[in-house]
């Protein structure tokens, strides 16, 4: 049953992708304005206050979309960190309707502060429109890449997705296998499947079916944690 909602439910978003108006296409650019000016604030906090920066960059799983800031799943690891006096400060830098294309031609603006801990979550809306498996591996690797390139001992996370069976088993598998094949290839660590726990359950979903409920973002919180935990803790704390 889980799995028929959650086929059903990325049906939808498929089908929203591509109907939607010139009005609506300019209203999702406002929100990506905003979401940059935002971004910005938080960059120019990390720096003032010489912690240690963590980066969460992805699309509006990460942004947390439907629910106010403090209720998406970065938010919610940096309440945890806080509550270790670990010294880091997180940086959203989610933005709707982003792809692994988008990621690409944004990252280095973002990599002009340095950057200890870096989450890549990027890729469904790639999923979704059916993009090339093989284009979106290219343009995450070269975000990481990026990254590395800027920071060389930055730790970097990967957050894997996964498609419905609509997609195609074919489809399905090899979008599914871009993740684990490239934290092979990079050595990063791997979050095996950010809406693990989350995807198909009406409980942890908006109307929508596709994005977090406060409830489910909390979800993609520990999912997250689980891998992070060890990385941002200190040698003398684990």
């Amino acid at each position: 049953m889980l799995k028929r909602n959650f086929l059903l439910s990325i049906t939808a978003v498929v089908f929203s992708l591509y109907s939607c108006s010139e009005s609506e296409r300019t209203t999702e650019i406002g929100v990506e304005k905003n979401n940059s000016s935002s971004i910005e604030n938080q960059t120019n906090t990390a720096k003032s206050e010489r912690t240690k920066t963590i980066l969460f960059f992805g699309n509006s799983l990460t942004a947390g979309y439907g629910l106010e800031p403090d209720q998406a799943f970065p938010a919610l690891i940096q309440n945890r960190i806080d509550s270790l006096n670990l010294p880091y400060k997180v940086i959203n830098a989610g933005v709707s309707g982003e792809t692994s294309a988008g990621g690409k031609s944004r990252i280095n603006w973002l990599l002009k502060q340095p950057v200890d801990v870096f989450v890549l979550e990027l890729g469904a809306n790639d999923g979704l429109r059916g993009i090339d498996p093989d284009e979106t591996f290219k343009n995450l690797q070269s975000i990481i890449r990026s990254v590395r390139e800027k920071n060389p001992d930055a730790q970097i996370l990967l957050a894997g997705m996964q498609m419905p069976p609509s997609m195609g088993q074919k489809y399905t598998k090899e979008f599914s296998e871009v993740f684990s094949a490239l934290a092979k290839e990079e050595s990063v660590a791997l979050i095996p499947f950010l809406l693990e726990g989350v995807a198909g359950n009406p409980e942890f979903n908006q109307k929508d079916g596709i994005h977090p409920t406060e409830k489910g973002q909390k979800i993609l919180a520990n999912n997250v944690w689980a891998v992070m935990e060890d990385i941002v803790l200190e040698p003398e704390s684990i």
